[in-house]
């Protein structure tokens, strides 16, 4: 049975992906500037030449030129046909250049750049079945994450979301016992230890080289309330908790069901936990849009692979939606879900009973 091809439908997707590869190379030569601080040196110096640029960074005026060709093309630096010089906007710098800015990409742009520095191992896990552990990805993906969510919880955690909860700020400023759990490199663990300086704040993760950074990131900081601990959200130790969170990593464990069950029985019984997860609508139809895209492509190659090397695998994803996240939470005794904040990219939930 032959097939009639619409070729204007052809030409448009193709248009698409020309798209998308412009899209891609542009985000490695965001990474590369980065990495060698190429949008750092242009930050607020107005108007460069070429010569001036290289003179500044001590980089071959060759490859400046077609870097500076691709990343203004893409909108990443302008470039003035004028005379022949480029420069930073405001806005562009707060994207490219200003490490810790909310506004800042470069981090979600490393955490992309690390998926295709491991592409092979993708592909086995994805044609394998098998599931592939956190531990075993790219340090450039946990210095990427870290680096895409930090500055949300700095604009976020204390400001928004935990006075979203029922009488839990009341709590940490009195004194609480905390558990931050999947805590990664500590840096929503810091935020409220400093934030908090009479609660006690436990950062659990069971990824020992995140836990070492955690700890080095909190002597650096200053920050004597916090302990960090090696363990998984199941068999944590201690209990008495007034508070638990967990930041965007429920998901990426292969029994949340468990992790839930653990964290309630550690939890006072007037305890609140509080979850943040990627913003996600209940169906597949309703996360179908550039953000629900990133969302489901990191879940392939990160978060669901995950979640299969551990016991009882069960997958959920980046974008399982409140429902069935709720669902989970129930089963594990939880009584009462509701949505008490939300971003663009999170959904925070608040969890008692």
């Amino acid at each position: 049975m032959s097939e009639e091809i619409d070729m204007t439908k052809v030409e448009e997707l193709a248009g698409k992906v020309i798209g998308d590869v412009a899209g891609a190379l542009s985000l490695f030569m965001a990474y590369i500037g980065d990495q060698a601080g190429v949008f750092d040196a242009l930050d607020g110096e107005g108007r460069l030449t070429l010569a001036q640029i290289a003179a500044k960074t001590g980089f071959n005026e060759k490859y400046l030129h077609q870097w500076l060709g691709s990343v203004s093309a893409a909108g990443y630096v302008t470039y003035h046909p004028e005379d022949d010089t480029f420069s930073l906007s405001p806005e562009q710098a707060l994207i490219m250049a200003r490490e810790g800015q909310p506004a800042c990409m470069q981090g979600f742009i490393q955490a992309v750049v690390s998926q295709y520095e491991e592409h092979e191992k993708s592909v086995d896990t994805f044609k394998s079945g098998k599931g592939r552990p956190w531990g075993e990805h790219s340090q450039c993906l946990f210095c990427g994450t870290d680096r895409f969510f930090r500055p949300g919880y700095q604009a976020n955690l204390v400001d928004n979301w935990i006075p979203s909860l029922d009488g839990v700020e009341a709590k940490l400023n009195k004194g609480a016992k905390v558990a931050d759990i999947g805590c990664g490199h500590g840096s929503s663990t810091v935020l409220m230890a400093k934030a908090y300086p009479s609660s006690t704040i436990h950062g659990i993760d069971f990824h020992e080289p995140s836990i070492e950074e955690a700890r080095r990131k909190a002597a650096e900081a200053g920050v004597t309330n916090v302990e960090f601990h090696v363990a998984t959200a199941q068999d944590f130790d201690g209990e008495g908790y007034d508070f638990a969170c967990i930041f965007d990593a429920l998901h990426d464990m292969g029994d949340p069901v468990g992790a839930a069950k653990h964290i309630r029985e550690a939890l006072k019984d007037d305890g609140t936990l509080m979850l943040v997860e990627p913003m996600a609508g209940d169906t597949m139809a309703e996360n179908m849009h550039p953000l629900g895209q990133i969302f489901y492509a990191f879940s392939t190659t990160v978060c669901t692979p995950a979640s299969l090397s551990q016991p009882v695998g069960l997958g959920l994803g980046a974008q399982a939606g409140q429902k069935r996240l709720t669902e989970v939470l129930e089963e594990a005794g939880f009584e009462n879900v509701r949505r008490s904040a939300e971003t663009p990219t999170n959904m925070v939930l608040e969890v008692t009973g």
